[in-house]
């Protein structure tokens, strides 16, 4: 796995932005039909968090095939990893919704396996340059005040910390400098919030039906 990805957005009509999917297949198509995606010219990035809670987890997991689909890993897909790589019990991932995988048929389970090397190779972060402006996609936070290509950073943090979003909800927030936007996931809020330099858009969409699709470049 190589932690960063750099995207450059002249390569692509128009990108978006989704927020975690956790197994809600359908409900990105329907977002995917309305926003006129289109797979020849268009990109797709996920803030992770495929898998699990939502009932279309192999088909997300699919998604990891197409061209016009990046994602950066999730805590959600690390579960996966640890229980198929790691020797992990897997008693933990069950509890937070990865009971799906033990339920699939043998030949399920085996699909699954077959995309392992895929979901391995993500990355924890993605810069993307559009335009003049540059944007960082990270699961959970980039834990650090200032953003570098390539900078080494806590790589857990990535995938599971809520310090930044807690602390910013209580009104203390600052820009990350380095870049222009930073776009996350993993902490469920109600609409998409932003703070300084800082969006979150999972808005719970295997809870809630309301499943966040920002477009970054295009018109």
């Amino acid at each position: 796995m190589s932690v960063y990805l750099r995207i450059n957005g002249a390569d692509w009509r128009n990108i978006w932005v989704i927020g975690d999917l956790h197994g809600c297949h359908s409900l990105l198509q329907q977002k995917l039909q309305k926003a006129g995606f289109d797979t020849g010219q268009d990109l797709l990035l996920s803030v992770g968090d495929l898998i699990d809670r939502g009932e279309e987890n192999l088909e997300c997991l699919a998604l990891l095939k197409h061209p016009w689909f990046r994602a950066v890993r999730g805590n959600h897909e690390q579960y996966l990893l640890d229980y198929l790589q790691a020797a992990d019990d897997g008693d933990e991932w069950q509890c937070y919704g990865g009971h799906w995988f033990f339920e699939l048929s043998h030949a399920e389970q085996k699909a699954v396996s077959a995309l392992l090397p895929l979901i391995d190779a993500l990355p924890l972060v993605i810069e993307v340059q559009t335009g003049n402006q540059t944007i960082v996609i990270c699961h959970a936070d980039y834990p650090a005040s200032h953003y570098t290509f390539n900078k080494s950073v806590d790589e857990a943090a990535l995938l599971w910390s809520r310090e930044r979003i807690e602390a910013s909800q209580k009104g203390l927030y600052q820009e990350i400098t380095g870049a222009d936007r930073f776009i996350f996931g993993h902490t469920p809020v109600s609409a998409p919030q932003i703070f300084a330099n800082q969006h979150y858009i999972d808005t719970g969409a295997v809870v809630t039906g309301n499943l966040t699709l920002l477009q970054i470049q295009g018109v």
